[in-house]
């Protein structure tokens, strides 16, 4: 991964899969592409998290594949795969082969769950927090023992997006494994949570400055965006939703991060 200092700021929108049917999600992915956002994510769960619970919604990684073949020049991944719903060896198969599609322009976006609903209705053990956590630390050393073992072998080293702000568990999977670590903090929680991640990253012989700092920013503003730039942020994301997928805020930030570049 390229050093904090010369990173360029980035931009990924995650499309949420609910609420349209997939000839729209299908568009907004080509006009995100058009308009020049670096990454698109979807997310990984089986029922809408806003607005009508049962209603229209799709499946992560089937989809995650079709995006790898109708673009040509976003990333793509998840905001983020949960680790409970497939074996990790399988993930690890998967991620390689949306991989080849894409061209070597995959991410893999992780976590360890927590959707119940999911788990529920689809028949996966929910457990506690810290046994899905654990769980996923279990998984990301098969995942990436699975690529070194795999005919063909990535395109490249499948970056690992971790999703998660656990100071005990998550961020110290993130200091061992991730290329980029994603959350939802304002600048302040930011600040705290890089000195916790700083410190797992010793424990465990990583310099944390390889880590590419991710953060969401739909309901900020600019000024707050600063801010977290000013801590290292360089990864940006926003969610939008359908049955619309509005684009005007997405172009808003694409204007910011130019500014920034």
């Amino acid at each position: 991964m390229t050093s904090a200092q010369n990173r360029p700021v980035r931009l990924g929108v995650q499309v949420a899969p609910q609420h349209a049917l997939y000839p729209k999600i299908r568009d907004t992915v080509a006009a995100l592409e058009d308009i020049g956002v670096d990454i698109v994510f979807n997310w990984d769960h089986f029922f809408p998290l806003s607005g009508d619970p049962d209603g229209l919604h799709y499946e992560s990684w089937t989809m995650l594949a079709a995006i790898a073949e109708q673009t040509s020049r976003v990333e793509l991944g998840a905001l983020v795969n949960c680790n409970s719903y497939r074996n990790a060896d399988l993930q690890a198969d998967m991620a390689r082969s949306i991989d080849h599609i894409s061209g070597g322009r995959f991410i893999f976006g992780t976590g360890s769950g927590w959707f119940e609903k999911d788990y529920d209705e689809y028949g996966y053990e929910f457990g506690t927090v810290g046994q899905r956590l654990d769980a996923l630390a279990e998984s990301l050393p098969r995942i990436e023992k699975r690529w070194s073992k795999l005919n063909p072998p990535p395109t490249r080293d499948i970056p690992v997006l971790i999703g998660g702000g656990g100071e005990k568990k998550t961020l110290k999977i993130v200091a061992k494994h991730a290329d980029i670590w994603h959350s939802f903090s304002d600048a302040d929680t930011l600040k705290r949570k890089l000195g916790i991640l700083a410190e797992h990253g010793e424990a465990v012989g990583r310099d944390v400055s390889q880590i590419e700092i991710s953060t969401e920013i739909r309901m900020r503003t600019e000024a707050e965006a600063d801010e977290l730039r000013a801590l290292g942020t360089t990864l940006f994301t926003v969610g939008i939703s359908g049955p619309d997928y509005d684009l005007e805020g997405v172009r808003r930030w694409i204007k910011w991060r130019d500014a920034q570049n």
